[in-house]
């Protein structure tokens, strides 16, 4: 694998029309004394879809993590570097995380309905935050963004474990949804999703990225290529002590990386040679 000295990632020069969303400047992850990943600068584009790729111990969901400052639960995290938002900090001092992750949802891996109703499942949030519009309305259009209304709108009363495993993660996008975020973050969303819930969630992500924008992590290198408009690989080497330390290799268009990479490891990693 390549060494820290002589690996230089190709960072995207976005087009100008573009609005950047999150900015990242020489950002290096640590838990502890450890480095998980290394010196990583690019920028994420609004109402887009991006996708990280890469094989597993690379740092792919730690730095989608940072985005909405997931990793601060780890007691042992801190980063280095800077992740700015619209041009802010977000781990200036005077930052409120609660505050970032109104704005910046998540969706997991395995869809984590609450133990309640459907209704309550996407309500919860607006009503933790005091919300004064209409509940059934807000409720109703999550539902109808997340293309799992006409599926449920006769048994809203029922508990959300009653749905299939897609139904419940495009619930679980609904209920991020509801919390009017800006971004959506997806970690890997379709990993535990038979083939035809997966195709729904990837047309889902197309539609959600006109009012959204949505950051991905995906080990499916087919499903990047259908859903991502830009790419980012990552690639992990072995340290002298024995752990592994992440790092960007090539950031581009989709079409780019999968079709005129830079990188021979990106090459070699799209083609299926390692991963």
């Amino acid at each position: 694998m390549p060494n820290e000295e002589n690996v230089t990632p190709t960072n995207l020069a976005l087009n100008s029309n573009l609005e950047t969303v999150f900015s990242l400047d020489h950002v290096d992850i640590y838990y502890g004394t450890y480095r998980a990943v290394r010196d990583v600068t690019f920028t994420i584009p609004k109402n887009k879809v991006t996708a990280f790729i890469g094989p597993s111990g690379c740092g792919k969901s730690t730095i989608l993590r940072c985005f909405n400052r997931l990793n601060d639960l780890i007691d042992s995290f801190h980063l280095d570097g800077k992740i700015n938002y619209h041009g802010q900090d977000l781990y200036a001092s005077d930052i409120d995380p609660i505050e970032v992750r109104k704005r910046i949802g998540m969706v997991f891996q395995k869809p984590n309905p609450f133990p309640k109703t459907i209704y309550d499942n996407i309500a919860y949030g607006a009503r933790v935050n005091n919300f004064q519009g209409d509940l059934d309305e807000l409720v109703e259009t999550s539902l109808r963004r997340a293309v799992l209304w006409d599926e449920v709108k006769d048994k809203l009363g029922e508990s959300g474990f009653s749905l299939s495993g897609g139904q419940q993660q495009r619930l679980c996008i609904a209920r991020t949804i509801a919390a009017q975020p800006e971004v959506v973050l997806m970690d890997e969303p379709c990993s535990a999703l038979d083939p035809i819930s997966t195709l729904k969630i990837e047309e889902l992500m197309h539609e959600l990225k006109e009012n959204y924008t949505i950051v991905i992590v995906t080990h499916n290198m087919q499903q990047a290529t259908r859903v991502a408009d830009y790419t980012a690989f990552f690639n992990a080497e072995a340290t002298d002590k024995g752990s592994k330390v992440g790092f960007l290799v090539e950031y581009d268009q989709t079409e780019t990386i999968f079709g005129n990479p830079t990188h021979q490891d990106t090459k070699d990693y799209v083609s299926g040679r390692f991963g």
